[in-house]
């Protein structure tokens, strides 16, 4: 797995405690415990919100979120924190994703919601930004699949070789994509995913969400089917 040189931003006690619950020792909680008190005060204090249904919560679920494919309404969300430059993210993207399109996003029961968390320096923001860019003329998918073919990674992230990309994705406006790439759109919406990533934890790439329950890694298949069917059949409780 590959591992951020990037110092993590603190997260809330809440959280860091889900992630310890959860089992996730990759998200390293940065965040002191404090010690229970045992007095009537603390019997008594407003319970702390629930650290799982918060991380339950980032789920979107935006109806056109160029950046997501699946029913909005979906039983189980599936939220992906990866970087263009990572080889576990390629992995996962190539072996084990177009399986779970198939299997779960094309009968309803699953949606998938992208978030670009870029780790690698500069070609890994620059990827990311153009993901963005193509996801603005509905071509997200395909260079999503474009950039973690077997190889691409190679090749490396520059300017033009992004624009090639682009062209492999099938995006229409060129000038559109090249535009929007260098906007600050594009530059907001790689803020926001990484803002939420490190917010929760995340250090590595690929780490997962699945409805709330951290994954990490490129995991078999049926470490992702045995956890989709797991939160399936909690939702329907």
């Amino acid at each position: 797995m590959s591992r951020s040189s990037r110092k993590p931003l603190l997260i809330s006690a809440g959280v860091a405690v889900a992630t310890v619950a959860l089992g996730l020792v990759s998200w390293q909680a940065t965040a002191p415990q404090e010690e229970p008190r045992r007095d009537t005060a603390a019997a008594t204090a407003t319970p702390r919100t629930d650290p799982a249904a918060e991380l339950k919560a980032l789920a979107r679920r935006e109806p056109g979120d160029k950046l997501a494919v699946g029913r909005a309404d979906a039983p189980v969300v599936l939220i992906e924190y990866s970087d263009f430059k990572c080889g576990y993210c390629g992995k996962f993207a190539r072996d084990t994703e177009p399986e779970l399109v198939k299997r779960y996003v094309e009968d309803g029961t699953l949606r998938i919601e992208w978030r670009n968390f870029p780790i690698f320096g500069a070609e890994s923001e620059a990827a990311a930004k153009a993901a963005w860019a193509a996801g603005q003329q509905d071509r997200f998918t395909a260079f999503h699949a474009a950039a973690y073919a077997e190889g691409a990674k190679a090749k490396g992230f520059g300017e033009d070789r992004l624009v090639e990309l682009a062209r492999e994705a099938g995006v229409p406006d060129l000038d559109r994509f090249k535009a929007d790439l260098a906007g600050e759109q594009a530059a907001a919406a790689l803020r926001r995913d990484q803002e939420e990533g490190y917010r929760i934890g995340v250090q590595s790439t690929p780490s997962f969400l699945v409805n709330g329950q951290p994954l990490a890694g490129a995991q078999p298949l049926d470490a992702f089917t045995a956890a989709i069917a797991k939160a399936k059949a909690a939702a329907k409780q």
